[in-house]
C-alpha cells in the first residue's frame, strides 16, 4: 500500500495501492500514520511519489458508491486529516508526480512544498464529478497555486500535461521520468541543507497558520457527498469513465 525508503536522509514515500493509487479509507489512514511518524523521526526531508501510471487518481469513487453513508461518514474526515497532515509536515516535502494526479491526487501533490512532474496529467476535477471540495482541499490549492490560479483550476475542472501544468503554476518543475526521483531527492535535500530544521519548521508553521486555521469541517460538504453517493450520480460518472 505504501513503500518507504530512505536516500541520503530523505524519506521516499511511494504510493503502491492498486492500479492508480486511488484514495480509499485504508490508504488515507496509512498515509496519515506514515506522515505523522515522519514528522518526528530522523529523516531530514520527504519525497512523495506514486507508482505505475499514476501519482494518485484521486478518491476511489467505487468505494464511496459501494460503502454508502457509513463509509462516507468515515472517509471524508479521514481525507481532510490526510491533507492537513501532509500539508503541515514540519520538514521539506517534495512531490514527485510520476503520472496522473487527479482530484484528490492533485490536492495531495499541492500539499507538498515543491512539485516536480514527469508524466500524466494533473487537475482538480471535482466539479465535473459533481461533488464539493472539502475546505482543507481548497485552502491547500489556494496556498500552493495562489488564489486566482486555484480558482481557475477549480472552476475549469480540467487536467493539464506537464508543460501546461508548469505554465499554469500547478507544478514547479518538469523532469524526465527516468530522473524524477533523483531530482526530487536532490531538491528535498537542498531545501533541508539550506535552513536549520527548527527554523524551517517554524517558518512553515507561520506561512501555513492562516490556511490551517480556516480548515474547519463544512457540514454541507458531507451532505452533498452523501447525496451524490445515494442518487446515482457517482455511479453514472464512474460508469461513463469506464466506457471511454
Amino acid at each position: 500500500m505504501i513503500e518507504l525508503d530512505e536516500t541520503d536522509g530523505v524519506a521516499v514515500v511511494r504510493l503502491a495501492h492498486g492500479k492508480v493509487n486511488a484514495l480509499d479509507l485504508e490508504l488515507l489512514e496509512r498515509l496519515t500514520a506514515t506522515f505523522t511518524q515522519l514528522d518526528v523521526d530522523s529523516s531530514r526531508a520527504v519525497v512523495l511519489t506514486g507508482s505505475g501510471r499514476a501519482f494518485s487518481a484521486g478518491v476511489d469513487l467505487w468505494r464511496i458508491v459501494d460503502g454508502g453513508a457509513a463509509y462516507v461518514h468515515a472517509f471524508l474526515p479521514a481525507l481532510e486529516t490526510t491533507f492537513r497532515t501532509v500539508f503541515g509536515l514540519g520538514k521539506p516535502v517534495v512531490a514527485a508526480v510520476n503520472g496522473h494526479a487527479i482530484a484528490g491526487g492533485a490536492v495531495l501533490a499541492a500539499a507538498c512544498d515543491h512539485r516536480i512532474m514527469a508524466a500524466g496529467t494533473i487537475g482538480v476535477t471535482e466539479l465535473a464529478v459533481g461533488v464539493p471540495f472539502p475546505t482543507a482541499a481548497l485552502e491547500i490549492l489556494a496556498y500552493a497555486y495562489g488564489i486566482p490560479p486555484a480558482r481557475r483550476a477549480v472552476l475549469a475542472a480540467d487536467t493539464l500535461d506537464p508543460p501546461a501544468a508548469l505554465t499554469a503554476g500547478r507544478v514547479d518543475e518538469v523532469s524526465p521520468a527516468g530522473t524524477l526521483i533523483e531530482t526530487a531527492v536532490a531538491r528535498a535535500r537542498e531545501m533541508a541543507d539550506r535552513t536549520p530544521p527548527e527554523v524551517f519548521r517554524i517558518t512553515k508553521e507561520q506561512l501555513q497558520a492562516a490556511p490551517l486555521a480556516r480548515m474547519g469541517t463544512d457540514p454541507r460538504v458531507l451532505r452533498l457527498w452523501l447525496r451524490a453517493a445515494e442518487d446515482g450520480r457517482l455511479h453514472r460518472f464512474m460508469t461513463a469513465v469506464r466506457s471511454r
